[in-house]
């Protein structure tokens, strides 16, 4: 057996295992669980499942910037189709599965692959760190500080400047560049500008917000008696830092387990854990209905209108057989 194919079983069974961890805890307080489960009412539902859907387009659109300012303009449809298609590979265990997905879809569109490797790559770097800017807030929460202001602006206070210096557009060339050298790969036809940059981050950082707005709604549905504050904190930066962490585990897919546990911590002593329990499962099934549903509607919709179909193809489509044409 190669080295690949061994790494490729040890994540499958890392990621069966922390399925199964996270299966048998909830089944152990499924009775607590379901009582949380059962105070969302179907209007709530309604709304987080609404909310849910707006970080991917709001990622993909960040997506779009950065591909565009390096020399590919795209149309929303293609652009939601090669995205939201490719984002499925994330639920593949491995990190690259989704960048070589895009990529590839990319490719029939006639975008270098090089270029859609490093956008790929560069959004996951710039939506993890916006996350982490977003979930600051909530590190104390985490770490068991409580989430009192003074505590939470001190974190904001030292860290924020650090993650924005990752921002810095020179910097940011400045390591695609050096990645693509060591990869003995050709340098990019352009940098990235500022621009881009900051309207990319900003798209993420809405994203991030939205996410956590879905958790919001679930959580307050869930939960009696909590500190309305402390809540807000939770859910809007607990979310994203949990997943922003839970993005650096790439041995398992779509972080699945490592979010769920984290943001357990985090809103466990807001609500309750059975609470927060039940607000983590829901936000998964949630979140994984969101993904696989814009990609096929992104899929559709390009398929549709001949947008993911390479130019050979598109021509053949057209071509009338002599013969066809005289039966």
């Amino acid at each position: 057996m190669t080295r690949a194919r061994v790494f490729t079983v040890l994540r499958i069974a890392l990621a069966l295992l922390v399925v199964a961890a996270v299966s048998l805890a909830v089944a152990r307080n499924w009775a607590e669980v379901s009582e949380d489960i059962d105070r969302i009412d179907g209007g709530t539902f309604a709304l987080a499942a609404l909310l849910v859907c707006i970080p991917p387009v709001l990622t993909m659109l960040g997506w779009r910037v950065l591909l565009a300012d390096l020399g590919t303009p795209l149309h929303v449809a293609p652009a939601g189709g090669v995205f939201f298609v490719g984002q499925l590979g994330k639920y593949l265990p491995g990190a690259v599965w989704s960048i070589v997905a895009q990529a590839e879809m990319g490719a029939r569109l006639e975008i270098p692959r090089r270029r859609s490797a490093v956008v790929a790559f560069v959004s996951v770097a710039l939506a993890a760190i916006c996350g982490l800017i977003v979930g600051l807030p909530a590190l104390p929460l985490l770490l068991g500080l409580g989430g009192g202001a003074a505590t939470t602006g001190w974190f904001l206070l030292l860290v924020v400047p650090l993650l924005a210096v990752v921002l810095y557009p020179r910097l940011l060339n400045w390591g695609i560049a050096l990645v693509l050298r060591v990869l003995r790969r050709e340098p990019l036809e352009h940098t990235l500008s500022g621009r881009a940059v900051l309207t990319s981050s900003a798209l993420f950082i809405g994203a991030w917000v939205a996410s956590g707005s879905h958790v919001l709604v679930l959580a307050r549905a869930t939960s009696s008696g909590y500190d309305g504050g402390k809540l807000l904190l939770g859910t809007l930066s607990g979310f994203a830092l949990a997943s922003s962490l839970a993005m650096f585990s790439v041995l398992l897919p779509a972080g699945v387990g490592v979010r769920e546990g984290l943001l357990v911590l985090i809103l466990g002593p807001v609500t309750s854990t059975s609470a927060a329990t039940a607000v983590v499962v829901i936000s998964r099934f949630l979140t994984v209905m969101a993904d696989v549903l814009f990609a096929l509607v992104g899929w559709a919709y390009a398929r549709s209108h001949h947008l993911l179909t390479s130019r050979e193809e598109r021509v053949a489509e057209h071509v009338v057989v002599p013969e066809d044409r005289e039966r």
